[in-house]
């Protein structure tokens, strides 16, 4: 017999730093999911990413109290921060410039988001990060 899946749950924890402090566990806690199991499984799935980048996860949990976890890619906007060089993007994007990246650097961030992105190839995928950097207030050369 399959499992009868609760429900579904979205959240943003940084690579290799799941504990369950704030906000991790009450949002675990009150769906009834074992938090420092899965702070367990999330913190081995993603040791070999770059400690401390802000990993969405998508928890599906289980009438059993199982549960499974998909973790995504990092926003664009987190790649285009740390190709920039930046703490944060322009205050007034389109008028202000906030930094700027590369074509190559754009084609970098767009192979390694490929997967999460809804493009069929790698053209669409650099235009979904040109978009992102363009809201961010981050020219590209």
């Amino acid at each position: 017999m399959a499992k009868k899946l609760i429900g579904t749950l979205k959240l943003q924890v940084k690579a290799g730093q799941a504990n369950p402090s704030p906000p991790v566990g009450p949002a675990l806690g009150q769906r009834g999911i074992n938090i420092m199991e899965f702070c367990k499984a999330f913190n081995a799935k993603t040791a070999d990413l770059e400690p401390g980048a802000p990993c969405p996860v998508v928890i599906s949990y289980y009438q059993d109290k199982s549960f499974e976890l998909a973790i995504k890619t990092p926003p664009a906007s987190y790649f285009l921060k740390k190709a920039a060089k930046l703490q944060s993007g322009s205050k007034t994007p389109g008028r202000a410039s906030a930094g700027t990246v590369t074509i190559a650097q754009v084609r970098e961030i767009a192979e390694a988001k490929w997967k999460d992105l809804n493009a069929n190839d790698i053209d669409a995928a650099m235009q979904i990060i040109l978009g992102s950097a363009r809201s961010m207030g981050i020219e590209v050369k």
